[in-house]
């Protein structure tokens, strides 16, 4: 994989060129398992979009990416519960994204899906599988026999003024199933020109 790394030559984005920038909201809600139920915690969070470049895959595929970090911190007491840091990617050619991120608590997760255009923007709908038939799923040991993550859907509106995002990650937990979802709605704190 050749990668140039130069955030400022002539790279076509597509539909992840107006993530750019920073981002917050405070309209988050994390509905999480817990041992006896479920918890339900609001939330505000922060995240940074950086365009880096394009990358070269096998020498046939040429890849723009959009680095970002995420702190999500609870409402009720300003603790960050969740500090995730990856890429979404754009492929021209398939018309496919790619959103590539990790987690601290040992889960990666590589999900691919489309964008589609809408009237002031794009929404792209990502998903993930732990076969690997759709995207693919890394975890730890301890993450695979206590809290295995079976499947990861999310679909992100992104407009000038606006992003919205819905997602739902398939827990194997506590010995149950459980849908954990997060969504949220994020303004622009700053945008950047490049």
């Amino acid at each position: 994989m050749s990668d140039k790394g130069n955030e400022n030559q002539d790279v076509d984005y597509g539909p992840l060129t107006p993530l750019r920038g920073t981002w917050s909201g405070r309209d988050g809600l994390d509905v999480a398992p817990e041992p006896d139920g479920t918890e339900r915690s609001p939330y505000s969070e922060i995240i940074t979009f950086t365009p880096s470049g394009d990358v070269t895959n096998a020498e046939t595929q040429t890849l723009a990416v959009v680095r970002y970090h995420q702190v999500v911190k609870r409402l009720s007491n300003g603790e960050v519960f969740h500090n995730q840091s990856g890429y979404w990617s754009w492929d021209v050619e398939s018309a496919t994204v790619i959103h590539g991120f990790v987690i601290p608590r040992g889960v990666a997760v590589v999900a691919v899906g489309k964008a589609q255009a809408i009237e002031a923007g794009w929404s792209l709908s990502v998903t993930a599988s732990e076969s690997g038939a759709e995207g693919a799923i890394g975890q730890s040991p301890f993450m695979m026999s206590r809290a295995r993550t079976l499947g990861f859907d999310m679909t992100l509106t992104v407009t000038q003024d606006s992003i919205a995002y819905q997602q739902t990650t398939l827990l194997d937990i506590y010995g149950r199933r459980f849908e954990h979802t997060d969504e949220s709605v994020l303004r622009p704190t700053t945008l950047s020109t490049a």
